[in-house]
């Protein structure tokens, strides 16, 4: 079986940058393969989304996938359609801000939600709304919207958020 993680990236982010290796790491020593869209030459979420569904995975029977900020936001909405969707794995997710278009989701069965405290691009709250609403597992972390001082506990939870999904 054919395992996929894809890493979306932020707003203002790169394809391959250090959130993106450290979960490329773990995802390989789990058996799957690692992608990473570049999105940077396209602003609106939604384009992202149509983006991200015009490429070819279905030579894969599980894809992951992971999303930074508006890259959270892509995950999620691009997942609904993705048959072999198995988890979502959300940092910092961009849910309810203006110029996004969806407002309701249906996130997957396996979804993990990470958010900073001191996050001051997107709300806290907005991630506890979503969470609250689709009963989703938040934890809040002492950090800001980037999370990336948070990278080695993060990984370690993406390592045992990849064993649930196999098991």
């Amino acid at each position: 079986m054919k395992k996929l993680v894809i890493y979306n990236h932020g707003k203002d982010s790169t394809p391959w940058g250090e959130k993106t290796l450290a979960f490329a790491e773990v995802a390989e020593r789990h058996g799957y393969a690692v992608e990473s869209p570049d999105y940077r030459s396209q602003m609106n979420p939604d384009a992202r989304v149509e983006q991200l569904l015009a490429m070819d995975w279905s030579n894969y029977a599980q894809i992951v996938l992971i999303g930074s900020s508006m890259g959270a936001y892509v995950a999620t909405v691009a997942a609904e359609q993705i048959p072999a969707a198995a988890g979502l794995f959300l940092l910092a997710p961009a849910f309810y801000l203006p110029g996004y278009q969806r407002t309701e989701f249906k996130p997957l069965k396996h979804t993990r939600v990470y958010h900073g405290w001191q996050d001051d691009i997107v709300p806290p709250e907005n991630a506890w709304q979503f969470a609250e609403r689709y009963r989703c597992r938040l934890s809040m972390l002492n950090s800001d919207h980037r999370l990336i001082d948070q990278i080695p506990f993060l990984t370690g939870e993406f390592d045992r958020f990849l064993q649930e999904i196999q098991e």
